[in-house]
C-alpha cells in the first residue's frame, strides 16, 4: 500500500510540475516577404509603380530623341553642313545633359519615395498587429524576424507564419 501511496505522490508531483511549466512556442516570418508581397497589391504600390513606368517612358523617349538628333548630325556631316552639324551637337548636349539631370533628380525621388513606403508607420503597426493576433491566436510566445536574427539556424516551416501575415493583411486591405 505504502508502494501505491508514494508511486500516486510521484504522479502528483510529476503532473504538478508538468503544469506549472508553460510550453514556450516560437514562430519566424520573413518581414521582406510580407512587405514586397503586401504592397504589391497596395494603392500606395501601384501609385509608385505608374510614376516609375511614366519617368521610364519620359526618359526613353528623351533617349530616341538625342539618338535621331545624333543620326541627323551624322547625315549633316556627310552632306558638308558643318554649320547644321554644329547646331545639331550643341542640342544633342543640351538635351543629353536635360537627360542626365532628369535621371539623377527621379531615381532620387522614386527612391526616397520607395524608402518611405517600406518605413510607412500604419502599414508596419498593421503587420505588428497581424502577427500579434497570429501569435496570440496560435499560442506562440515569440515571433522571430527571419531575416534579422543571425541566431536562426534551422527552423520548421510548421512555425513561419509569414503565410498567414500576408494572407490576413490582404484580406484586410480589399475591406
Amino acid at each position: 500500500m505504502k508502494k501505491i501511496i508514494v508511486l500516486f505522490s510521484l504522479l502528483g508531483c510529476c503532473a504538478a510540475s508538468l503544469c506549472a511549466q508553460q510550453l514556450t512556442r516560437f514562430a519566424v516570418v520573413d518581414l521582406p516577404k510580407v512587405y514586397s508581397a503586401f504592397f504589391r497589391d497596395s494603392r500606395a504600390v501601384r501609385e509608385f509603380e505608374e510614376r516609375s513606368a511614366r519617368v521610364q517612358t519620359d526618359i526613353d523617349r528623351m533617349t530616341r530623341e538625342i539618338q535621331d538628333l545624333k543620326s541627323k548630325q551624322a547625315d549633316m556631316v556627310l552632306s558638308g553642313d558643318q554649320a547644321q552639324a554644329l547646331k545639331l551637337e550643341n542640342e544633342i548636349y543640351r538635351k543629353s545633359e536635360f537627360l542626365r539631370e532628369y535621371y539623377t533628380t527621379k531615381t532620387a525621388e522614386l527612391e526616397d519615395q520607395r524608402k518611405k513606403l517600406s518605413q510607412s508607420g500604419t502599414f508596419l503597426e498593421q503587420v505588428y498587429s497581424e502577427i500579434r493576433y497570429i501569435a496570440e491566436s496560435e499560442g506562440y510566445s515569440m515571433v522571430i524576424d527571419l531575416k534579422q536574427s543571425t541566431g536562426v539556424l534551422w527552423y520548421s516551416p510548421t512555425v513561419d507564419i509569414t503565410d498567414k501575415v500576408i494572407q490576413n493583411l490582404l484580406v484586410k486591405s480589399r475591406r
